[in-house]
């Protein structure tokens, strides 16, 4: 049985940060050049990891999906998806990327038992590329993309953060391009969270726009009517092609929200938008039982009444949640830091 919060939200999918570094610089999401890096002796290794996801299963989760930064920079991952995906009580197993090291890990992950796979991908023009992340490796996340299919990967997911005058006028070349790999594509409103120290409410393309400029190119769009607590909303084309919209800016799905992160170093976060963390590296350094472990994780997530996009929503004047200078003295703030 799932432990439930105050709202009787289940503690259901985990996603685990492995690192919080990346080796591009998104304006979203990463703006500036340098940051201040957790300390490596208090990143978790792949047992402590897997220790953990076992207290987690055993207390309902059955999703996992391993985040970042930019996960793939973790040496020998396929050693940790090994480990997680001979778990009986895990259904899902999941990973997020931005691809740029794709076409050399998938068929190396593919064979340790990862299930699916994510990747960022905001753009596919290349100079575009290049101006939203200051890296130049726009060929190879679309190598590592074409890598999926052929190392046996299926439910390939495409995210893509929809930013008005950036990347806002190519929603109907990223389905096009989606039919082709294949894989779902996903827009995403710009959040205001963690590093995106640049955001304002006038870059924001609400889920409402998106669907009008995709109507005015695909003709009558109909939702896809399911029960998932899936982030996205999804939407099918005339000709069955399904995509999806994440409208966690302008109609938060909080109420349905299962989602929990866990950072590099061990610290578990029970929102996107949460201020504060509850510390489990310490405890299971310490020896803590598993008992002990369930007992801490429990008692934080049953009095969880987190409900942080709809509170942001209801601010007249909404700016970024952190600014800059708080993030550089906690890092557990960012973005890449607990794994998105």
């Amino acid at each position: 049985m799932a432990v439930r919060d105050v709202y009787q939200r289940p503690l259901r999918n985990l996603r685990i940060s492995v690192t919080d570094r990346c080796n591009l610089r998104c304006s979203y999401c990463m703006p500036e050049e340098d940051y201040v890096w957790l300390p490596r002796e208090q990143i978790l290794d792949f047992e402590e990891i897997s220790s953990l996801a076992d207290v987690f299963m055993e207390l309902g989760v059955d999703k996992i999906r391993l985040t970042g930064g930019e996960p793939l920079l973790r040496r020998d991952l396929p050693a940790l998806i090994r480990l997680l995906a001979a778990k009986p009580k895990l259904n899902d197993l999941a990973l997020t990327t931005n691809g740029v090291l794709l076409g050399e890990q998938a068929r190396p992950m593919g064979a340790a038992g990862l299930h699916r796979v994510t990747v960022s991908l905001d753009t596919l023009r290349p100079e575009r590329f290049t101006a939203l992340t200051r890296r130049a490796n726009h060929a190879q996340v679309l190598a590592g993309i074409a890598a999926l299919a052929p190392a046996g990967f299926t439910g390939t997911k495409l995210d893509t953060v929809v930013m008005r005058n950036v990347n806002d006028d190519e929603l109907p070349e990223l389905i096009e391009y989606g039919r082709t790999v294949p894989a779902e594509v996903r827009f995403i409103e710009y959040m205001d969270v963690g590093g995106a120290t640049r955001w304002s409410t006038d870059k924001v393309v609400s889920r409402a726009a998106m669907l009008e400029t995709l109507e005015r190119r695909y003709g009558r769009i109909e939702p896809v009517v399911e029960e998932s607590t899936a982030p996205a909303d999804r939407y099918r084309l005339a000709d069955g092609t399904i995509f999806g919209i994440i409208s966690s800016t302008t109609e938060p799905f909080c109420g349905s929200c299962d989602r929990s992160r866990l950072t590099a170093d061990g610290v578990f976060y029970l929102c996107l938008y949460a201020q504060q963390g509850v510390d489990l590296r310490g405890p299971l350094r310490r020896g803590a039982s598993r008992d002990e472990l369930a007992a801490v994780i429990t008692g934080a997530w049953s009095r969880r009444a987190d409900r942080g996009a709809e509170e942001r929503l209801r601010l007249r004047d909404r700016a970024p949640l952190v600014q800059i200078g708080r993030l550089r003295e906690d890092p557990h703030l960012e973005m890449h830091t607990r794994g998105g």
